[in-house]
């Protein structure tokens, strides 16, 4: 059964207009004044199945554009009920399923639209981002190749592509890709800010800091951007205008977690532990999970001698991720420090098996048994040597008074 009523919480229907205006408003780009228009239209129950679809189509875009997802589901649903042929609709709810995060429904409702239109570019430029978005970035840009046959200009499609591409880790096609979207749009800022981290994972950081530069001059409130470039400038050892740069991100936004983390970094590599310690906290504030954030805070307290938070730290990021190897590798520098000399070994030897494997494991029980004989080299040597006077076999077993 089709619903000819405006849903609850619909702005009102606008009485006195004629049909012709209200169409006008349903097309409109204001999404209140589209609402009231599409809500007059089917209220009226003046129209046949077909135009009625289009009514209830326009009123699900209108909602989706307002961010309420699921009432343009449900206007879609009703559109597709009218007309089971709107491609469009199909494309559009696939859409509203994938701002929910619903990927599974979004592929099934981009299938059916290019089912029914194969040329929708749109659709495969969608259902290629809901493919990236699960992490499965080869058919992502098998849609984007699609897309792009069909609109050689789609800057977005290649923006998703060069994305899609550096996840992959081929940074040369990901430049390549922001390339073209620049010459069709020089002040594409996320294209910049794109190229300018695939230059960064090539290594080459002043061509990545200039891409960011140039994305900063399009949009000054670019936060990421300012993140970025301060990592550029750590790794070509310049921390004070990293540091710079992370204020500034933070300025733009104070939860930003990565701005704390990388900064603490940067105050790290400068000796600044206290610094760096309170960055590592206020990262770790807004995201207790962030493992990193912990062996980072963990290396501080080591620089500063205090070897028990140190090592409470690195237990923390161990717990997070049992793959960190330095994390082992550095509570094991803790705990010679403290004189540990057992965990010490043991944990250099998860290090070991971690970044070598197989050969890893035998260095480990190598280093195992060389702690095994130095934890017991000296009783051995007085065994050998005998006991000294006063010091027989049972010597300090028995206490007088006992």
């Amino acid at each position: 059964m089709i619903l000819l009523m405006t849903l609850p919480g619909a702005s009102a229907a606008l009485p006195g207009q004629t049909q012709d205006e209200n169409w006008k408003r349903c097309k409109g780009d204001d999404p209140e004044r589209s609402i009231a228009g599409c809500s007059a239209l089917i209220e009226s129950r003046n129209y046949p199945g077909t135009n009625l679809a289009k009514a209830f189509y326009d009123r699900g875009l209108a909602y989706a554009h307002k961010g309420d997802y699921d009432r343009a589901i449900q206007d879609y649903n009703q559109a597709l009920r009218l007309n089971p042929n709107l491609a469009d609709a199909f494309y559009s709810r696939g859409a509203a399923y994938a701002d929910k995060a619903d990927y599974d429904d979004a592929f099934r409702d981009y299938d059916q639209a290019l089912r029914l239109n194969p040329n929708l570019a749109n659709a495969l430029y969608d259902r290629g981002l809901a493919y990236a978005h699960k992490g499965d970035y080869s058919h992502a840009i098998q849609d984007y190749d699609r897309a792009l046959r069909l609109n050689p200009n789609l800057t977005d499609a290649l923006y998703g592509r060069g994305l899609a591409y550096s996840h992959k880790g081929d940074y040369d096609h990901a430049i390549q890709d922001y390339d073209q979207a620049l010459r069709i749009n020089p002040s594409d800022a996320e294209a910049l800010y794109g190229r300018g981290m695939a230059y960064a994972h090539k290594g080459d950081y002043d061509r990545a800091i200039q891409d960011y530069d140039q994305a900063l001059r399009i949009n000054p409130s670019y936060a990421d951007a300012f993140i970025m470039r301060g990592n550029g400038y750590t790794q070509k050892g310049d921390y004070d205008r990293a540091i710079q740069d992370y204020d500034q991100a933070l300025r733009l936004n104070p939860n930003l977690v990565n701005a704390f983390y990388d900064r603490g970094l940067a105050y790290s590599h400068k000796g600044d532990y206290d610094h760096a310690i309170q960055d590592c906290d206020q990262a770790l504030r807004l995201n207790p999970n962030l493992a990193n954030a912990f062996y980072s805070r963990g290396l501080a307290y080591a620089h500063r001698g205090d070897y028990d938070r140190a090592i409470q730290d690195y237990d923390q990021a161990i717990r997070l991720n049992q793959s960190l190897a330095n994390a082992f590798r550095n509570r094991s520098l803790a705990y010679a420090r403290k004189g540990d000399y057992l965990r010490a070994v043991a944990d250099y030897g998860h290090f070991l098996w971690l970044k070598f494997g197989i050969l890893g494991i035998a260095i480990r029980l190598c280093l195992i048994a060389l702690a095994v004989a130095v934890a017991f080299g000296f009783t051995f040597k007085k065994y050998r040597k005998g006991p000294t006077r006063g010091q027989g076999p049972y010597a300090g077993i028995f206490h007088s008074g006992d």
